[in-house]
């Protein structure tokens, strides 16, 4: 207490700097000089220095651990919710864009569909309920229907298919794209709907696809197993339509008229 007691502030602030590399404290290192110099002359307690530095910093860790669930999702483009116009699609009230949001339904293991034909918002959408649900904290990835499918195979050949099964089934929400647009052959589409499977009714898969549903046999080419795979995503699950016409070109001209 005594050497406490007599040490200089620059001595103080190096060892604080110290103490915060030390203990991985990188916010408190940012702050702690300045906030108690405004402390110092604000005449603030001890008490209301520390909870002010000790705020900061979890609050900064909120911010990385947002960051770093964001960044895992490997998310192909930024694209968020707030960014999206909502009254260009009939089909999804404010509403239910509100309830995804808040990622209830992903905490209730449902899944979401979104069906329409391209450009009308399905992937604005799904990378913006994905980020929503990452900076939530949730475990997210997103990946296009043939890069799994691709990875699946691979996994096979590898002899790691169970490895990368499980890895997939312990993320809080599966975010696949682009169902449809290629068609899988019966090998590739048995392995999604191990994915699929492992998922059911217990996590979350949201995906999104041009086709609708009584054209998904020509994509996974069993009809029997593409009814089993639209029977366990349509199951307590979401549907939003988006429609036929091109929310991109919609959103130009309403931004065009703005201006």
């Amino acid at each position: 207490m005594s050497t406490t007691a007599t040490i200089t502030d620059p001595a103080a602030h190096a060892a604080i700097t110290a103490a915060c590399t030390a203990l991985g404290l990188p916010g408190i290192h940012d702050v702690a000089v300045p906030l108690a110099d405004a402390a110092a002359r604000q005449h603030h307690t001890h008490a209301r220095y520390l909870a002010e530095v000790l705020t900061y910093e979890c609050e900064q860790r909120d911010d990385r651990r947002r960051a770093r669930r964001v960044k895992e999702a490997r998310f192909p483009r930024p694209k968020r919710l707030e960014d999206f116009i909502a009254a260009q699609l009939p089909d999804l009230p404010p509403a239910t864009l509100a309830h995804l949001a808040d990622g209830a339904w992903i905490d209730n293991g449902e899944p979401l569909v979104l069906l329409g034909d391209s450009g009308t918002g399905k992937t604005h959408l799904l990378i913006g309920l994905g980020t929503a649900a990452a900076e939530q904290g949730r475990r997210v990835r997103y990946i296009s229907t043939a890069a799994l499918v691709n990875e699946l195979i691979e996994a096979v050949d590898a002899k790691e298919l169970s490895r990368v099964v499980s890895r997939y089934a312990r993320l809080d929400l599966l975010c696949l794209d682009e169902v449809g647009y290629v068609q899988i052959d019966p090998r590739g589409a048995e392995l999604l709907f191990q994915i699929i499977t492992a998922r059911e009714e217990r996590a979350s898969i949201a995906c999104a696809s041009n086709a609708p549903f009584s054209e998904w046999g020509r994509t996974f080419t069993d009809p029997r197993l593409a009814a089993a795979i639209v029977d366990r995503l349509t199951f307590r699950g979401h549907i939003i339509n988006t429609g036929t016409t091109s929310y991109r070109l919609k959103t130009t001209q309403t931004q065009h008229r703005s201006s």
